[in-house]
């Protein structure tokens, strides 16, 4: 308040001796109010509008000048200051070194932390036969439950067992196994329409797959055997290559209608000239003491319909026991070579069982005389034009 009345005569002061008048008082008891901001600014430039500025020679009247009353708000400022303060953890890591493994090839074993599982171990390798069945059955596991510090081989299939160095003297069995199916699935494919019944996808390579590999052998023209096929091999690479079951190559093609018989894979192939495979079957040939002869298109000079015993005819060489339920043990027989014939019976083993004939499942048997077109047939006939089949044998059971 001093301040303000201290401006405020200040002003008076001022005005009066610039304008020679007698400032009266305005009986207003309250104080000017003067911005602080502006103080320094001369209060006559206020003042001076309401002023008359008389010329030098003149005589200045008495001026009553008002000065009003002015309010100025300053805002206050709040300045605000933000301190930021920078945190800095240094992480130290511990890095823990165990002691190299006590076994053969410590590159092909793991051993199982806590809690660690089968899942968490083979997710580790960028190896397709690295998985949890074939790591349990190259460690001979019954179970996915692993102990802490258990000691696992992981290297698959390397006819070693890295923990200890011993030889393994089988393959691992899930990965043979996954081959086996994948060699099953493509023969099924090759031989579809063929007439012969379709593989089970199991991977059991038994002697079903074995004579289906064989009779692949003997299609593509490899060497003909009832092994199992390598995966990875060149025949097996074959195999899966062709898309179309090749005719076997035989002088059996020569003829207009053929049969090949191989006894070494126990399967005939049926085809008309080079033209056309018709059908693949299982056979069951001689065995060896009644072999089944060799044949070079041998011509089938009869056929016997046993039509008046349900097409079972009884062989007069090897009659049938008595208790056989038709009396006959030769369904539909066609003779190529003395007593030897192509025939139908209740037993076809995948190995030789006859006595120097080969045997055909009877629906097979039907098959054939049906393509043949003798199904008509009553009785026995030796038309051999009207049979018109040539007969090859080749081959010798390996088993």
């Amino acid at each position: 308040m001093t301040t303000r009345r201290i401006a405020a005569i200040g002003a008076v002061v001022v005005a009066f001796s610039s304008c020679s008048a007698t400032l009266p008082s305005t009986g207003d008891d309250l104080d000017p109010v003067v911005d602080e901001t502006t103080a320094d600014t001369d209060p006559t430039a206020t003042a001076g509008s309401n002023t008359s500025r008389p010329d030098a020679t003149s005589t200045a009247p008495a001026t009553t000048t008002t000065v009003p009353a002015t309010t100025t708000t300053v805002p206050a400022t709040t300045s605000t200051t933000t301190s930021t303060t920078t945190s800095t953890t240094t992480s130290t890591t511990t890095t823990t070194t165990l002691p190299p493994l006590d076994v053969y090839d410590a590159a092909c074993v793991v051993q199982v932390a806590p809690g660690e599982g089968l899942l968490e171990i083979v997710d580790r390798f960028d190896d397709d036969t690295v998985d949890i069945d074939t790591v349990k059955a190259e460690n001979g596991l019954d179970t996915d439950v692993l102990e802490p510090a258990q000691l696992l081989d992981v290297c698959v299939d390397n006819g070693l067992n890295d923990i200890d160095g011993s030889t393994r003297t089988e393959r691992n069995a899930v990965l043979v196994q996954r081959e086996v199916e994948v060699q099953q699935a493509k023969l099924n494919e090759l031989f579809a329409g063929y007439g012969i019944r379709e593989l089970l996808v199991d991977g059991i390579s038994g002697p079903v797959t074995r004579q289906r590999l064989c009779a692949f052998r003997l299609a593509a023209g490899l060497p003909v055997s009832t092994a199992d096929m390598v995966a990875g091999s060149e025949e097996e690479q074959l195999l899966m290559s062709t898309e179309t079951l090749p005719t076997p190559f035989t002088s059996a093609l020569l003829a207009e209608r053929w049969v090949l018989i191989d006894e070494t894979c126990q399967i005939m192939f049926v085809g008309q000239g080079t033209e056309r495979l018709q059908f693949v079957f299982p056979t069951s040939t001689g065995t060896a003491e009644f072999d089944t002869r060799p044949q070079n298109r041998s011509r089938v000079f009869k056929y016997d319909s046993a039509s008046d015993n349900g097409g079972w005819h009884d062989s007069t060489s090897y009659p049938a026991a008595e208790d056989n339920p038709l009396n006959g043990n030769m369904y539909k027989p066609l003779y190529f070579d003395g007593g030897q014939a192509i025939h139908g019976a209740n037993n076809v083993p995948r190995s030789p069982a006859s006595k120097g004939c080969a045997r055909l499942r009877v629906a097979d048997m039907d098959a054939l005389i049906g393509w043949l077109g003798l199904d008509d047939v009553s009785g026995v006939t030796y038309d051999t034009g009207r049979i018109n089949l040539n007969v090859n044998v080749q081959g010798a059971w390996q088993g």
